[in-house]
């Protein structure tokens, strides 16, 4: 099948049910959780990237949205800036905070959004390539778990959305590779 081609990055708004809302959290957080190891490993008494992945988890259950919510994703955020985590320690907690964010994805028409329901997994995908040897060949087969792994309501809200934007490094690279495999 053809990849789905570019649509414009209208201004506009996109259908997007609490079920889409639940099943990208979800699926955001079985990405995340993934590599939650790898933060634990180096930092094992700081629960904020754990808590954020039950938070979306729970969310993704049939939890509510709420402040608590938020603020672990920012909690996790906050966990993988800290000078003291390693790199890819830092990626598996920006997968974590993404997981509990993507409770929170808009219903706008806006390539941006892409990287809110991919970037759990995409930096998941980074914290495998910095914590092996292997670097890349681990990453893409972290994406490609994330590919299958993808339920069809996740594809469904994508396909209403503009394609992954540039830039963003090797993270953007991920979320682009992922989001390009999701619509074939």
């Amino acid at each position: 099948m053809a990849p789905v081609p570019n649509k414009p990055n209208a201004p506009g708004t996109i259908e997007l049910t609490e079920d889409e809302l639940r099943a990208v959290a979800g699926y955001a957080a079985d990405c995340a959780r993934r590599v939650l190891p790898l933060f634990e490993r180096d930092l094992p008494s700081d629960a904020r990237p754990r808590d954020a992945v039950d938070a979306a988890r729970a969310f993704a259950a049939g939890g509510r949205r709420t402040g608590a919510l938020r603020q672990s994703a920012w909690a996790a955020f906050k966990a993988a800036r800290e000078a003291t985590v390693p790199p890819a320690a830092a990626d598996a907690a920006r997968a974590a905070s993404h997981a509990a964010a993507a409770a929170y994805l808009h219903p706008r028409a806006s390539a941006h959004q892409v990287k809110h329901i991919l970037g759990a997994a995409a930096h998941a995908a980074r914290a495998e390539e910095l914590a092996s040897a292997e670097g890349e060949a681990v990453g893409a087969g972290t994406l490609e778990w994330a590919r299958v792994h993808a339920p069809g309501s996740v594809r469904a809200v994508l396909a209403r959305l503009p394609v992954a934007p540039p830039g963003g490094g090797p993270v953007g690279e991920l979320v682009r590779a992922l989001d390009a495999a999701l619509h074939t």
